[in-house]
């Protein structure tokens, strides 16, 4: 059995081929059938202008007859076929005896049944066998004579064919070019796919970077390209995201555990002084603390980014979560030297409460640690929320050193900690999670300059107030 060649046998075996093949069966299906009915259309229309003219033939000769007998109607005969046509006439007295006609020969029974047949005949100005085809109608006269007209229906064939058969070349031509259309459909097709399929198996050995081609015309292929490549730019930072956090963790959190087990053996060390081994459990337990702290953290902003929260959606009041945060923090933030105020309007947002109150508490946190005047007065904390078309804007303000501009962008990554912030307890996860809650309810988070200090704004799509509160 001959094999075909690779190329073409890919070629067929593809979905656009398929298709296109489908498509032309269909409409080779459907010009065939519209060819055999224009065909038969054609035929019943020359049949019929046949029968009508063959039966005004015998309404005119019958009436010779009526007017002036059989010498008059031998007459009309003789003339009619002195013309050029294709008309046969004959006629027979009560015995069968021709009395006059053009044909050379037609079957013997024939007179014997009046009404109208299809039938063979030989012309009489012919020599040879040759029989034609002819629509006929046998009349029968008064005293007995017997009319025979008819028309040679052989040009009825010939002018099927000529409709019939450039409809047919047309399919095939139409056929041919709709094959030769879809192979070259096809391979673009296949081109466009092994290019994909090439930036695929790059991407699959490693190479995160690979990006679909685009080529700018706005075809499905670019729009699948577009959004291959956006998962791509997703899944390429989550696994850079990845390999950072792995490093972060095996630094950050390698110096807490180191000190946890020094302490264990410090204490092994002591013998039997209780107290030493009280305080060193007790400075255990708050290493052990801080850990698991961190660990929860990095649970919350991976939730959070994973979107698994989403069910948990309701309708949240953004002002009773900011009273409530202050009033938590307020104690705290007087012992540091630092005033807390509220100015919150009426905002309703679609989210998760403990997330977004989890939220604006690392910000009120971060405040609190890193918001105290240069000159060492006393600092000032504001949380502001208000409501800006259909975004809910929270922020919060201090009077302390802010954070750089080129670092802005920085601090919301993992374990990210600025040396200014080196020396003060914290694990760098707080922005981290802020900026995960922020995308998790489609908003963002932006820094800018409070003059002084820094002002964080958690921006987020609000509600309408009728959908109501949770």
């Amino acid at each position: 059995m001959k094999v075909l060649p690779r190329s073409i046998s890919r070629l067929i075996r593809t979905t656009a081929f398929k298709l296109l093949a489908a498509y032309l069966m269909v409409f080779a299906l459907f010009a065939f059938f519209m060819i055999g009915y224009v065909a038969w259309h054609t035929r019943q229309l020359i049949e019929t202008q046949v029968a009508d003219n063959v039966a005004a033939e015998v309404r005119f000769l019958s009436e010779q007859y009526r007017m002036g007998g059989v010498q008059r109607l031998v007459f009309a005969i003789d003339r009619r076929t002195r013309r050029p046509g294709s008309s046969i006439y004959l006629l027979a007295n009560f015995a069968g005896e021709v009395i006059a006609t053009n044909v050379g020969d037609l079957p013997l029974n024939l007179l014997e049944a009046p009404g109208t047949q299809f039938t063979f005949y030989r012309r009489s100005d012919e020599a040879g066998a040759k029989e034609y085809l002819a629509f006929v109608q046998v009349f029968m006269l008064p005293g007995g004579y017997r009319l025979l007209v008819g028309r040679d229906v052989e040009e009825r064939d010939t002018v099927r064919q000529l409709v019939v058969r450039p409809a047919q070349w047309a399919l095939a031509v139409i056929v041919v070019l709709g094959l030769l259309g879809g192979i070259f459909v096809t391979r673009r097709v296949l081109k466009r796919i092994d290019a994909m399929t090439a930036t695929s198996e790059v991407i699959m050995a490693g190479n995160l970077s690979g990006r679909l081609a685009v080529t700018g015309t706005g075809d499905e292929f670019d729009r699948l390209a577009h959004s291959l490549n956006a998962m791509l730019d997703r899944i390429e930072a989550l696994m850079i995201g990845l390999k950072q956090v792995s490093d972060n963790i095996a630094h950050d959190l390698k110096t807490p555990l180191t000190r946890l087990r020094n302490r264990a053996e410090g204490a092994l060390r002591v013998g039997g002084d209780e107290a030493a081994y009280r305080a060193a459990l007790e400075t255990t337990i708050e290493e052990s603390a801080g850990l698991i702290r961190t660990f929860d953290a990095l649970l919350m902003i991976t939730r959070a980014e994973a979107g698994q929260a989403r069910d948990n959606m309701v309708s949240v009041d953004l002002a009773a979560i900011a009273e409530n945060v202050a009033e938590l923090y307020e104690p705290l933030a007087d012992e540091q030297g630092l005033d807390l105020t509220v100015e919150a309007q009426p905002v309703t947002v679609h989210g998760v409460r403990e997330l977004l109150a989890q939220a604006l508490a690392n910000l009120v946190d971060n405040a609190i640690k890193y918001g105290l005047p240069k000159d060492g007065g006393r600092g000032r904390i504001r949380i502001c929320l208000r409501r800006e078309g259909d975004t809910a804007l929270l922020e919060v303000s201090d009077a302390g050193e802010g954070i750089p501009e080129a670092d802005r962008e920085r601090v919301v990554e993992r374990f990210v900690r600025l040396d200014a912030s080196r020396s003060r307890p914290g694990s760098g996860l707080g922005l981290s999670l802020v900026a995960a809650v922020a995308r998790l309810h489609g908003g963002m988070l932006t820094f800018g300059d409070a003059a002084p200090g820094l002002r964080v704004t958690l921006r987020l799509p609000a509600q309408d107030v009728t959908e109501g509160l949770a």
